[in-house]
């Protein structure tokens, strides 16, 4: 797509990123004379008619946005099919890559880059867009270090409330919020989500959660909490460490508006710079220098602790005998120890009485329901619906080359069966064909290569095709050696026949004319090889030689090669002369003589 010229105007240079939604393109607007970056939607996302409508809605909205950290939109249009956005054309790098070469951003630096996300979020939000996609990928930051945030409008365009399309969740898995993730109702508050988990990035150098499969990343976001930052970075103050486990809340209503997101970095940024200035400022989060103990405060303590427990004992009877004294203190110690093994056994019965109910649901309540189906659902879904069933849920994952990843393979207990609230249902995930790698089968006896395959698990499909090589060989396979291939998936693989060719006794071909041979060679499916002419004394055009001999056996589709007396004739013209002009020389001399002899008489 290089070189052309979108709606006359656009001239696309070079590809300068993508993703799986669009191409982005540096291009040349010819009529303002500007450079411009033109975004183009994948084809496959260009023929769905309510997918279009949303983005021209949502990016005509998004081009009304007027900031200083948001990259302004043009124009929007369509030629020849392909939806396109025209957008301000930003020099510098992605965030993503600018982190990737630091490691991981100073606090001050990576607070500013904050501060400005934030203020672009403000601006989209009061203008009732959410942006949905937040990622270092899509935060520019240009030479002079300031930062324009991009995609306003384009993941938005996928749902108006959620951010699933065609069933499946859309989105960055490694940023996305758990609303996303389970594909319910998003909000503003889905950005600051995304936000935290950026400013997490720059100032650690590594994302809080990461795992083998988008699912199980996904999940991390509902259920996991992430690595305290200053337990990855100790110079990390504690009031940002705060921030931050704020914003990546998983209850929405427990992070902070975008409004209230930029206060707390301005006020984290002031008191950065009043340290750095040498001013003093208040942390409620620092760690604090705290008076030493000393023995008068110990002791004035501890007649405190008197004082308070002289006015809440009871009365008391008059002093024992020391005799008294000491059956008491024995008495108190037998009960002492029985208190402790009733203690005991109330611990274990709570903990069996709660064991019970994490797996049964609650003894004292008679409502029961019926587990839903959710075999073939995605995950998050499934978990939603059993969720929104007053059931809990316990995942697994599994190896199942019949279900895409990501699916619910099978539940227990089974979809129909009546449980008490709270049962504990626990759902199998696929993970898809377990991965291995395609071994060389080239070359092998056929039985080995099928027993190799059985034990990986991998359907075999043979075809045949006849060949030189001995029959039972491995000739070719459609997967190449050394590739992946999941477990349960199917190979073809070509095995030798042997030759299966027929055998022919060769006739005697001398004698016949070059057209009775020509013929009877092709009848016996076989192929005229190399025709050469040699003076003889037999009728020109007749066969006096061949290769391979006749009696000899051959098979079908080789080559006779033939020779003929030499000939004048046009026919064969065509055909090598053995002996070539000196052969022909010798005829005409022969002719020339015999007429000279002629005309003596």
């Amino acid at each position: 797509m290089i070189q052309r010229i979108l709606a006359q105007r656009y001239e696309l240079l070079e590809n300068i990123g993508g993703g799986g939604m669009a191409e982005v393109y540096r291009a040349h607007d010819k009529l303002l004379d500007r450079p411009v970056a033109v975004k183009i939607l994948h084809p496959q996302l260009a023929n769905d008619a309510e997918f279009i409508e949303k983005f021209n809605r949502e990016a005509k909205a998004a081009a009304k946005l007027a900031h200083a950290n948001i990259v302004n939109i043009y124009d929007v249009g369509v030629d020849q099919g392909n939806n396109f956005i025209v957008m301000e054309y930003v020099g510098g790098d992605t965030l993503k890559n600018y982190i990737q070469k630091a490691g991981c951003l100073e606090t001050e630096e990576a607070l500013h880059i904050a501060m400005e996300i934030a203020s672009a979020l403000c601006a989209a939000h009061r203008s009732n867009l959410i942006h949905c996609d937040i990622k270092p990928h899509n935060i520019l930051v240009m030479n002079d270090g300031k930062v324009k945030v991009t995609d306003f409008g384009i993941a938005r365009a996928v749902s108006s409330s959620t951010m699933t399309y065609g069933g499946d969740v859309i989105g960055s898995v490694h940023y996305f919020s758990p609303e996303q993730a389970k594909g319910t109702a998003i909000t503003p508050k889905t950005d600051i989500y995304s936000l935290g988990i950026v400013m997490y990035e720059m100032l650690s150098g590594r994302l809080p959660f990461n795992g083998e499969t988008s699912v199980s990343i996904a999940l991390k976001h509902l259920q996991d909490t992430a690595l305290p930052l200053r337990q990855v970075n100790s110079n990390i103050p504690p009031i940002v460490e705060a921030i931050v486990q704020k914003a990546m809340a998983k209850d929405a209503n427990e992070r902070p508006s975008s409004e209230e997101m930029l206060q707390d970095i301005s006020q984290a940024l002031g008191m950065l710079e009043h340290k750095t200035a040498g001013k003093a400022m208040e942390d409620p989060f620092a760690t604090r220098m705290i008076p030493k103990i000393t023995p008068e405060m110990e002791a004035e303590a501890a007649k405190s602790k008197a004082r308070t427990a002289v006015s809440t004992r009871p009365s008391e009877s008059k002093p024992k005998h020391p005799a008294g004294q000491a059956a008491d203190e024995e008495e108190g110690s037998f009960f002492k120890t029985k208190k402790f093994a009733v203690a005991m056994i109330v611990i274990l019965v709570f903990g069996f009485f709660a064991g019970a109910f994490m797996s049964y649901g609650k003894f004292w309540s008679s409502a029961e329901l019926e587990v839903p189906n959710v075999v073939g659902r995605q995950v998050l879904i499934a978990k939603q619906m059993l969720e929104d069933n007053n059931l809990r849920v316990t995942i697994a994952e599994t190896y199942d080359p019949e279900v895409p990843e990501g699916q619910v393979v099978s539940q227990y207990p089974e979809a129909g069966t009546m449980v008490k609230e709270q049962r504990t249902v626990t759902i199998y995930i696929s993970k898809g064909g377990e991965e291995m790698v395609m071994p060389d089968l080239r070359g092998m006896a056929q039985d080995t290569a099928l027993s190799k395959m059985k034990k990986m698990g991998i359907t075999v499909t043979v075809i045949e095709k006849s060949s030189d090589e001995e029959a039972g060989t491995v000739l070719d396979q459609d997967v190449k050696a050394g590739t992946k291939i999941n477990k349960g998936k199917s190979v073809d693989i070509t095995v030798s026949k042997g030759d299966q060719k027929k055998a022919i006794n060769l006739p005697d071909y001398t004698g016949m004319s070059i057209d009775q041979a020509r013929s009877n060679i092709e009848a016996n499916k076989l192929v005229v090889g190399k025709v050469t002419q040699k003076s003889s004394s037999e009728a020109p055009g007749t066969v006096i030689g061949q290769s391979p001999a006749a009696g000899g056996s051959v098979k079908e589709g080789s080559a006779v090669d033939l020779i003929i007396s030499a000939s004048i004739s046009k026919k064969n013209a065509s055909v090598d002369d053995e002996g070539g002009q000196d052969a022909r020389s010798a005829d005409t001399a022969e002719a020339q003589q015999a007429v000279s002899k002629k005309k003596g008489k």
